[in-house]
């Protein structure tokens, strides 16, 4: 906005005073000069005179060309937000429950060792157990998980990522009992594209039909890495607490469970300092008398006191499986699976699950939505179409004031979608899906393919009110007006055309905005060179009047742009 008004006062201001400055009263003229441009004005003349006198095949040409637009922008696919290439993605390996710390490292150096021999790759970084830098909180992590983090090379190709990503996910899925999940970061979060949400309050039936989901979705080839909050439970010791025979021997559940959790996990007490890194210092019982339910069982919680207390006394010791993780959306149990996507968009991807889930019963109290990048993206386009309406609204309010008429506007905002045949072949030929940035790309076109309109129907009422009638009036300042409107096209196209063709980091959230203005842009200029003109001339039903002085058409418009 203040790029435009600086501009706009450049333009009035400062222009002027140059061009009134360079000394020279005559346009350069000569054998040879002009005569590309001649001869596309030539062209372009017996083009208008064609639509002129054939208008409603005109109409009808531009209205197949929508409809084929519409079609093709049909087809591209869609997908919340482009997939920013950030060179670098984050592998979890989840070895089966129970897996030793030192299986699950083998596990993963193999697979570090593997992503680490690929040219492409710059680096890999990788950890088993817990306590690690990935995953700080020793609470979310195990002896049977591991975790890497791949980091592509600067020069890396741009398909060299998924590349890479396939071989790891053929290597794990050759080794059983793992499960691997790749995720790469998608703007500000880790999240999976397809998330579906099951919600309900009992935990068996909610693992019951997210397994069921499981199911469906693992038979199809177009999702990856497909997994459940409630997929594999974790062996684990139950202990229930006796509180009054903790309370008669002067103990707190709270002073046994501290005196648990430091035997069994142990307790960070100090650092080691090695060069530029932090080493906690883990104290705990040795792992001979920590290893079995029966030493558990002899744990001693009071260790200060002259009567020493095993655990069995104060509490009862259970091995049981219990959930992974139990979430909670409005206060209510849910089931998330969630799944990569192996090819394809978002868009599509959602329709092929709808449908595979069409049919899929789920237990009593149970309810099934997709959610995640699919309901956000639902929601963005609803709001960004109606911004688009309102853009395309406010430059009407704004035409309609300026030209004192409702039908001129009207007319201008013809060139809007005529834009969108571009924008669907654009999108269609380079491969880019809708998108928010796609959008956006369309809410600017919107203020920007009305001014080559504004400029040509504005001419038009000027020669008309020095006494052109309409026709004349329409051949003329299209003529007048051919290479201007030609000239600010190209300047624009040749301004957005570094950012269409990728260049530079993060280009992935560029790219598409500059396709969708060029395309738009160009269509739109050369469409509306036709069209407009086509569509004034059947709208507009004003009586021409008559020429004063008997000036002839073009006579008028030479005093015209002198005058200008």
């Amino acid at each position: 906005t203040f790029a435009l008004v600086i501009s706009l006062g450049v333009a009035m201001t400062l222009i002027p005073m140059i061009a009134a400055a360079s000394g020279q009263d005559k346009l350069p003229t000569g054998p040879g000069h002009g005569r590309g441009s001649s001869r596309i004005a030539s062209g372009y003349a017996g083009l208008l005179d064609l639509a002129l006198r054939r208008r409603l095949l005109t109409l009808g040409i531009a209205a197949v060309m929508l409809a084929l637009a519409v079609f093709l922008m049909r087809d591209v696919g869609t997908e919340l937000v482009p997939q920013l290439q950030q060179g670098r993605f984050e592998v979890e390996l989840e070895a089966a429950p129970g897996t030793p710390l030192e299986e699950t490292d083998r596990i993963g150096g193999q697979l570090q060792r593997l992503a680490a021999a690929e040219p492409s790759v710059d680096f890999v970084y990788g950890v088993a157990g817990s306590g690690n830098r990935i995953d700080a909180n020793p609470t979310e992590s195990g002896e049977n998980i591991a975790r890497m983090l791949v980091a592509m090379a600067p020069d890396a190709a741009p398909g060299a990522q998924g590349d890479v990503i396939a071989a790891l996910r053929q290597r794990s899925a050759e080794t059983a009992g793992l499960e691997a999940n790749f995720t790469a970061p998608e703007l500000l979060s880790f999240d999976k594209p397809l998330e579906i949400e099951i919600q309900g309050y009992d935990l068996e039936s909610l693992r019951e039909a997210s397994d069921r989901v499981l199911a469906v979705l693992r038979k199809s080839d177009r999702f990856a890495d497909v997994e459940s909050s409630l997929e594999r439970g974790h062996p684990e010791v139950q202990i229930f607490f006796d509180q009054e025979r903790a309370a008669s021997l002067g103990l707190t559940v709270k002073q046994i469970s501290d005196q648990v959790v430091g035997k069994i996990r142990g307790r960070v007490a100090t650092r080691y300092s090695w060069r530029d890194r932090k080493i906690d210092v883990l104290v705990r019982l040795a792992e001979d008398e920590r290893q079995s339910i029966d030493a558990v069982r002899e744990l001693i919680v009071n260790p200060e006191s002259e009567r020493p207390v095993p655990l069995s006394s104060v509490a009862e010791i259970r091995v049981a499986e219990g959930p992974a993780e139990i979430r909670r959306t409005d206060q209510e149990r849910i089931a998330l699976v969630q799944a990569n996507l192996a090819y394809g968009d978002l868009g599509s991807a959602v329709e092929e699950a709808e449908s595979r889930l069409a049919g899929l019963q789920l237990p009593y109290g149970l309810s099934m939505k997709i959610t995640g990048q699919s309901e956000e993206m639902s929601a963005s386009f609803r709001s960004l179409w109606f911004a688009l309406a309102l853009a395309v609204f406010l430059v009407y309010l704004v035409m309609a004031s300026q030209f004192e008429s409702l039908l001129h506007p009207f007319v201008i905002l013809f060139s809007i979608p005529l834009a969108a045949v571009g924008v669907g072949l654009a999108l269609w030929l380079t491969d880019t899906r809708l998108s928010v940035i796609v959008f956006i790309g369309l809410i600017m076109l919107a203020g920007i393919v009305v001014n080559n309109a504004i400029v040509l129907v504005d001419l038009i009422n000027q020669l008309r009110e020095r006494g052109a009638d309409r026709l004349s009036a329409i051949r003329e300042a299209a003529r007048l007006r051919l290479r201007p409107i030609l000239m600010t096209t190209l300047t624009t196209v040749l301004g957005l055309l570094p950012m269409a063709l990728g260049m530079g980091e993060g280009a992935e959230m560029r790219t598409p905005m500059a396709i969708t203005v060029i395309g738009g842009l160009l269509t739109a200029t050369l469409l509306t060179l036709v069209v407009v003109p086509v569509m004034y001339s059947l709208l507009d039903r004003r009586r021409d009047p008559s020429p004063a002085g008997g000036n002839q058409p073009a006579e008028n418009a030479a005093e015209l742009m002198q005058a200008v």
